[in-house]
């Protein structure tokens, strides 16, 4: 538990310095001592009352410790979902700059002008940050 909250609050420094690159070579190990975590977590939660009975003050430390490890996590999905918005809006405003550049000159059906700018083609956005 301890080195995945080091890990996660190395990750929110990294992002919200803009190091994006940094923060995401962090995401293997990230994921292994989650899942670490989680399978730690079920296994004390299967086993609490024998755990409380034999070693009281280690599972109140467990208690305490995933308890100020909630917070950590809260902060550290609010900067990633942060600089997942900025990311998506920025390629957007590209898309549509660029789209912008492209607008025909030509008459549009039925001696129309043309449709407006339009986004443009070619560009995606990886929504799964």
């Amino acid at each position: 538990m301890e080195t995945l909250l080091a890990l996660i609050e190395n990750e929110t420094d990294l992002v919200r310095g803009g190091k994006l690159k940094e923060a995401g070579t962090l995401q293997p190990e990230k994921a292994r001592l989650i899942h670490e975590y989680t399978r730690g977590m079920m296994c004390a939660k299967e086993h609490a009352v024998a755990l409380g009975n034999m070693a009281p003050a280690a599972a109140q430390n467990l208690k305490r410790q995933h308890a100020e490890f909630q917070p950590v996590l809260r902060i550290n999905l609010a900067v990633l979902s942060t600089a997942r918005e900025v990311a998506s809006s920025v390629v957007s405003s590209v898309a549509k700059a660029v789209g912008a550049q492209q607008r025909s000159t030509t008459y549009g059906p039925g001696g129309g002008s043309a449709s407006g700018p339009r986004a443009a083609s070619g560009i995606a956005v990886n929504q799964s940050l």
